[in-house]
Order: structure tokens, then sequence, then C-alpha cells
């Protein structure tokens, strides 16, 4: 599979994914799980193979829209 320039390698989407599972347990050891939502956000990244950059772009678009309604 081509990667394009703002896409992780397989090996990155792993660690990624890997870390990302340990987050999620260790949210849910201190009561604050995440949502569905959250959740498929993720997931989508990582299906996508999405870059950090990209990531991190989407998630401040997101948090700005939701402040602003």
């Amino acid at each position: 599979m081509d990667q394009a320039p703002d896409q992780l390698a397989e090996a990155e989407v792993e660690r990624a994914r890997e870390r990302r599972l340990v987050a999620m347990h260790l949210q849910e050891i201190e009561g604050n799980p995440l949502e569905a939502e959250q959740i498929a956000m993720f997931e989508m990244f990582e299906r996508e193979r999405w870059s950090h950059d990209r990531q991190l772009a989407h998630i401040l678009a997101r948090a700005t829209a939701k402040a602003q309604s």
C-alpha cells in the first residue's frame, strides 16, 4: 500500500493504536471513559492513517466549533 505524505506508516498506526488502548483503559480506571463518538474518531484516524498533525488539526477544529456553539 502506498503511503501519502500526510499518512502514517503501518507500524506507526499500530503503535498509536496500542497507546490509544492503554489510554482508554486508564481513562476507564479514572471513571472517565471515552464516549463512543471519541472512540470512533480515533479508530477513523487509525483506519485512514492520518498524520499526527492532521489529527491534531481535526481535534482543534472540533473543539473550536464546539466552543463557538
